[in-house]
């Protein structure tokens, strides 16, 4: 039986302390830049900052309403109301802190009860809460912080002026993408049937892996934006295209609704342009392989192509810094990513049957249905 623990918990509280910061953040670094007259970069932070949050409020208010189908429809009506005033999220920490409380610190599951029994019953519905919040965050870390994460390494690198609000930006960036990232990978661990309990080791191995790859990608991104802002639009134009092409042609089958699922195929495309995922839980060494390889080219043909356009750039010293950090993160990133999938990932240690990776075809698909809305919903 999957249990939620107090380690959960404190993860939980953790995450929503660094989601409110985060909010506060944005909204004291876009002030910033209004007041110093630079209206682009202030509005184009605020604008990231509402993409996500009107994104992830109709994706919440949908799992409401799928959830809550058949009952008392006044609450779903007070509850569109929250998610319309962008406050949705609230509603569901809220719950998941009442449950995880009474999860971690008020009962003892049992595991030879049913789910059914209370003390199980109170384990699963802590879990499945944080399990949509963390969906949620995910949305949230692409849609939002590593776009803007992006942006202030850009302003930094573009007019070499260092200020504090700078470096609490790009701080709370890399803590949101930290959060997000190992809560993923914990609600994903409790998803499958047979699961190795998810120690400090892989859970920093799997945190440096995402981190460092992205790290790399976000700097590389940057570095080509700085040639050419036309060019980097246009590449990251063409990765989003490519990525939404491919979820078109993965038939994925997370919403129940056409129009939603267009638009959860939308988010991945965005999603895929800063780090792999797996939409289907099929076996994915092919693609990972193709799409980290694809990157490495990408990052290596930057730096040669500012050693033939703008040569005399090369010896400035942030660009020496970028340039190494870049190539270092994403060697040290695919270090980690190898010694992850050999050592800690799931089908290393679980029977075939039980791995999300070894599901296939519309029979799996009905399989993961049955457990939950995190089964559709994979990213290794």
């Amino acid at each position: 039986m999957m249990k939620f623990t107090k380690q959960n918990f404190i993860f939980l509280v953790g995450g929503i302390i660094i989601y409110i910061v985060d909010i506060g953040v944005d909204f004291w670094v876009a002030s910033k830049y209004f007041s110093q007259g630079q209206y682009s970069w202030s509005i184009l932070i605020l604008c990231f900052r509402g993409l996500s949050s009107l994104i992830t409020q109709i994706f919440s208010y949908e799992w409401f309403k799928n959830d809550w189908e058949g009952t008392d429809t006044g609450k779903l009506k007070w509850i569109f109301l929250v998610h319309f005033f962008q406050c949705g999220i609230f509603i569901r920490y809220w719950f998941a802190l009442k449950y995880g409380c009474q999860a971690a610190f008020k009962q003892k599951s049992s595991g030879d009860a049913s789910e059914t029994d209370p003390p199980n019953f109170i384990q699963k519905q802590a879990i499945d809460v944080v399990t949509d919040i963390n969906m949620l965050r995910v949305f949230n870390t692409f849609l939002e912080t590593t776009p803007q994460l992006f942006v202030q390494i850009y302003i930094l690198m573009e007019h070499s002026k260092n200020n504090f609000c700078q470096y609490a930006a790009i701080i709370m960036s890399f803590c949101g993408i930290s959060f997000s990232t190992v809560d993923y990978q914990i609600s994903l661990r409790k998803s499958l049937p047979d699961k190795d309990e998810f120690h400090v080791l892989p859970k920093l191995v799997y945190l440096f892996y995402k981190l460092l790859t992205i790290t790399s990608w976000i700097l590389s991104i940057s570095l080509i934006t700085l040639l050419s802002v036309r060019s980097s639009v246009i590449l990251l134009i063409f990765l989003w295209i490519c990525g939404f092409s491919w979820t078109l042609k993965q038939h994925t089958t997370f919403c129940k609704s056409k129009k939603m699922e267009y638009l959860y195929r939308t988010v991945v495309g965005i999603i895929l342009i800063f780090t792999f995922f797996n939409i289907k839980g099929r076996k994915t060494k092919l693609c990972i392989s193709i799409y980290y390889a694809t990157h490495t080219v990408v990052t290596l043909g930057i730096l040669f192509l500012y050693m033939f356009w703008k040569p005399a750039i090369i010896k400035e010293i942030h660009f020496i810094i970028v340039s190494i950090l870049s190539v270092l993160s994403l060697v040290l990133g695919i270090i980690f990513l190898v010694v992850y999938y050999r050592c800690f990932h799931p089908t290393a240690y679980c029977r075939p049957q039980a791995c999300p990776d070894e599901v296939d075809g519309e029979a799996g698909q009905k399989d993961r249905v049955k457990t939950g809305r995190f089964q559709n919903f994979i990213m290794q």
